[in-house]
């Protein structure tokens, strides 16, 4: 049932990652476990007032293998949920959770509620996790409003007590509790909200749309020092290429050699 502003309704969308995984203590392996029992090592949640559900992928995604196809899931499950639903999180993978985030970012058009997605360094069956925080934090936040409309009505990214505009973050560290970064965009909450980098929808937003089509055939080409010819050419020859992003030095420079200018004209 839908939330009131007294009680929000969120719905959790686990998709896999750290912050679902417990350690085995015989092994030290980490292994998934039935996400609908959170409860067990998140019990704060119980004091939540809001309604909280969640909705679980199975399998598990490891966020290494996060792909376009995985992306169109995740916005489905957004929209047909979204009129039952006043925000939702979405717990994720590290590794790949800022292309997550901004590719959910251009695909939920209209958008005009929050859309947080989260995760964690450390397993949750960990003592000092930071899993804990990270997604109690992105409950409130999802939850939260001013008057009759969401504080957050767009797709963030929320780690380590900072909340980011999805689609420009990066992970900057595979240890730090604070993993990610936005370096051209300030953040959307630092303990307090910035409310005038939120982005709002209009005062009578479009109903949600989802775009679930993804192009295929693009790739990153990045440039190095000692790249040569053959590489690059081998990379411009690839079957069913249809475009290239250079990812280039600094402010965007790139060699000026006579041999990488003609392999870009020839592409």
């Amino acid at each position: 049932m839908k939330g009131t502003f007294d009680t929000p309704s969120i719905l959790i969308i686990y998709t896999g990652g750290t912050i679902g995984m417990v350690e085995d203590r015989r092994t030290g392996a980490l292994e998934n476990y039935d996400f609908a029992h959170v409860r067990r090592w998140i019990p704060e949640l119980d004091e939540f007032d809001y309604n909280i559900e969640s909705y679980a992928f199975k399998p598990a995604i490891d966020s290494s293998d996060m792909e376009p196809a995985n992306w169109a899931a995740i916005v489905k499950v957004i929209a047909d949920n979204y009129e039952k639903y006043d925000g939702f999180v979405i717990l994720h993978g590290t590794d790949t959770m800022s292309y997550t985030a901004s590719a959910l970012s251009f695909m939920l058009e209209g958008l005009a509620k929050p859309v947080i997605l989260t995760g964690s360094q450390l397993p949750i069956s960990k003592i000092r996790t930071d899993g804990r925080e990270n997604l109690i934090t992105a409950i409130e936040i999802a939850g939260a409003r001013i008057g009759d409309r969401p504080e957050v009505p767009e797709v963030s990214l929320y780690f380590q007590n900072r909340l980011f505009r999805a689609n420009r973050t990066t992970k900057r560290s595979a240890e730090a509790l604070s993993a990610f970064r936005s370096y051209n965009y300030p953040p959307l909450a630092e303990v307090a909200y910035n409310l005038p980098a939120i982005l709002q929808p209009e005062e009578s937003p479009a109903e949600l749309r989802i775009a679930t089509k993804l192009s295929g055939g693009i790739e990153l080409i990045k440039l190095f020092p000692g790249m040569g010819e053959e590489i690059l050419r081998a990379m411009f020859s690839a079957p069913g290429l249809r475009a290239v992003v250079l990812e280039t030095f600094g402010a965007g420079n790139a060699p000026t050699s006579e041999w990488f200018i003609r392999v870009i004209e020839e592409a």
